[in-house]
């Protein structure tokens, strides 16, 4: 997993409530196993017509979309089913970190496993972000892991995490990457054990 410490990017607003792992990744793309190449199907529905060919409309085909970090999501994003197959989209298209004021708890398990920070504000906070995007779309926002800030150009809030995600986030591994750093304390007590149990 890449390590993430802070991030200063651009944002996508995406100012839709209830937004499904069906809609960040549609089930027909479900059957793929690999990681690679998940980003061009992401939002398909929503990205492209019938024929494939990109809608102009729709915000990630838009070019000043393209390189941004930082999605900025409606209230309950991630709802639904709990395909890992979303967090792995979203990362595979470039996201590293998605605002909302609300996540699906699944969905935020699957993202902060996979590298992707589900970064919650209040609602008074998600609407100033919106203003502020429509006002500067090229804006760019930090967010800071290891103090959980999220910085914009008039001022800065805090957002949750549990201390166990952030410090394998910050230290770029999964759970069984934490657990192998404790190889040697894990050998010794095995070492140390009576008899076979």
């Amino acid at each position: 997993m890449a390590q993430f410490i802070t991030l200063t990017s651009r944002v996508v607003p995406l100012p839709e409530n209830d937004v499904d792992t069906d809609q960040i990744i549609p089930a027909r793309f479900l059957k793929a196993t690999d990681k690679k190449g998940m980003g061009d199907n992401l939002f398909a529905d929503w990205r492209y017509d019938s024929d494939g060919s990109p809608k102009a409309d729709f915000v990630l085909n838009k070019p000043e979309s393209h390189g941004a970090q930082i999605l900025l999501a409606g209230d309950n994003f991630g709802c639904g089913s709990s395909r890992e197959h979303a967090p792995w989209a979203l990362t595979s298209y470039g996201f590293r970190a998605v605002i909302s004021t609300s996540f699906a708890d699944i969905f935020r398990s699957n993202s902060l496993k996979n590298g992707l920070i589900p970064l919650i504000v209040d609602e008074a906070t998600l609407k100033m972000l919106f203003d502020l995007i429509e006002e500067v779309p090229n804006i760019e926002l930090t967010v800071d892991l290891e103090s959980q800030t999220l910085m914009f150009p008039n001022g800065s809030v805090n957002f949750p995490i549990d201390p166990f995600n952030r410090t394998c986030l910050l230290n770029g591994v999964d759970e069984l990457g934490y657990i192998m750093e404790f190889e040697k304390e894990i050998a010794a007590f095995e070492t140390c054990r009576p008899g076979d149990w």
